[in-house]
């Protein structure tokens, strides 16, 4: 059996042998002012979306974390104060963080040795034939190896394909490793992470007595509420979340193209079954409804049942569709050859700056196909490609509203007809 590494010392602080032992009695499932013992955080994958705002977090509760990522780029940003992406509240928070020494950059990978938990921010995408793609957790596994140690917590943080957990808690104990392994999903919504992490729920699970303790008084510290169930439940809880969320998109995007090919007014429609009734409430508005997460989740839980997820698919069908069906309209209402289109926002979803899976690129392309010269822009998303708005606004025979980011309300968008599938302006044809 490995020997225990010694308790460390340097850059985190004061040594593990140092701190209190966690107690689940002293967090009562979490809340405003819980008194948690202050930690030494390793986040692999910290500078991103998911990593990063959880960071903060969790610095500006007084833990002391560091951050370890493959991206120089991010990591150059973060340690000079800097977001490497758009997130409401982060960089002020950032840099109070950093000013009080409680957040910094790892200078190398052996820095994870003195971490107390280590936080593994790495996901199971799907790849081209929509199966999930296991490699990526086995090789930072692999790669930091030489650098975990007995004692640790580590939790799992991001999405997972259902029993990706078992097989890092295998893996493990093939290595001889007394770790202490949790299963806490994220839920946080982009740019709107550092307010959710303190306020939704935390999902907790474990793989021993000990790893559920420490995590939830790891996470019971940014004063959330505390779900405990098992790992696998952690895992499809997730997953079932964005199902369920891409489900309802589609439900409403079937609707917005049904009533638009038998001529009816879809926002008449929408009004009339959510008007005071609440068994309609929960229906969203139609539009684009992608990123990095929901179809990608889909998709897993659809693998996971040897494809027997009948209802994701359609699901899939009707959003990865609306594209397709956006064209075949501007087409037949505007003709697409030699004409000039301009998209209003190449981000997947308003407010952030994060273009990763967005169907507006899948809708340039297919215009293209077409013939049409397609023109972007968006405010957020940094493209050399993307062209200002006024620009684009000048040259467009017609414009389509394809992320509804809150500046284009108060945009001049000249006389060229609007096609705004979300009805965000409301003016101009929907499709």
């Amino acid at each position: 059996m490995t020997r225990p590494h010694p308790a460390p010392r340097g850059a985190f602080g004061a040594a593990v042998a140092d701190r209190p032992a966690p107690s689940l009695a002293r967090v009562q499932g979490g809340g405003p002012g819980v008194v948690a013992p202050t930690l030494d955080i390793g986040v692999i994958g910290g500078c991103g979306h998911v990593g990063l705002p959880l960071a903060i977090g969790l610095a500006l509760r007084g833990h002391h974390v560091c951050l370890l990522d493959v991206n120089a780029t991010a990591r150059a940003k973060v340690a000079r104060g800097v977001m490497p992406f758009a997130e409401e509240g982060a960089p002020e928070a950032l840099r109070q963080a950093l000013d009080a020494g409680h957040l910094r950059v790892a200078s190398e990978e052996a820095d994870l040795a003195e971490a107390e938990v280590v936080l593994l921010v790495v996901g199971t995408p799907v790849d081209g034939h929509l199966s999930p793609a296991l490699a990526a957790i086995h090789e930072v596994l692999e790669q930091y190896r030489p650098h975990l140690r007995d004692g640790q917590l580590m939790v799992l943080r991001s999405t997972m394909y259902p029993g990706t957990a078992e097989g890092v808690w295998r893996w493990l104990q093939a290595q001889r490793l007394q770790i202490d392994l949790a299963v806490c999903p994220e839920r946080i919504a982009q740019g709107a992470a550092l307010r959710e992490i303190a306020e939704l729920p935390q999902i907790v699970a474990g793989f021993t007595p000990a790893a559920v303790d420490r995590a939830a008084v790891l996470f019971a510290s940014l004063g959330c509420e505390i779900v405990q169930v098992g790992p696998k439940e952690a895992e499809l809880a997730k997953l079932f979340a964005n199902a369920w969320r891409y489900i309802r998109f589609a439900a409403a995007n079937q609707f917005l193209m049904m009533a638009e090919d038998l001529g009816a007014d879809f926002e008449e429609v929408f009004r009339a079954m959510t008007h005071n009734y609440p068994r309609a409430a929960d229906l969203p508005r139609p539009g684009f409804a992608a990123g990095p997460c929901l179809f990608k989740d889909t998709m897993q839980l659809s693998a996971s049942t040897n494809n027997r997820f009948f209802l994701g698919h359609a699901a899939m069908m009707a959003n990865e569709g609306l594209p397709q069906y956006v064209t075949a309209r501007l087409r037949g209402r505007y003709g697409l050859s030699g004409r000039t289109v301009g998209l209003l926002g190449m981000a997947f979803k308003a407010g952030v700056d994060d273009a990763r899976d967005s169907l507006a690129y899948k809708l340039k392309a297919l215009l293209e196909l077409e013939g049409a010269t397609v023109l972007c822009t968006d405010p957020y998303v940094d493209d050399p490609a993307l062209l200002p708005l006024g620009a684009v606004v000048a040259a467009a025979d017609v414009l389509v509203i394809t992320t509804p980011h809150p500046c284009y309300r108060r945009a001049e968008l000249g006389r060229a007809p609007v096609v705004d599938i979300w009805n965000f302006l409301g003016r101009g044809s929907r499709v």
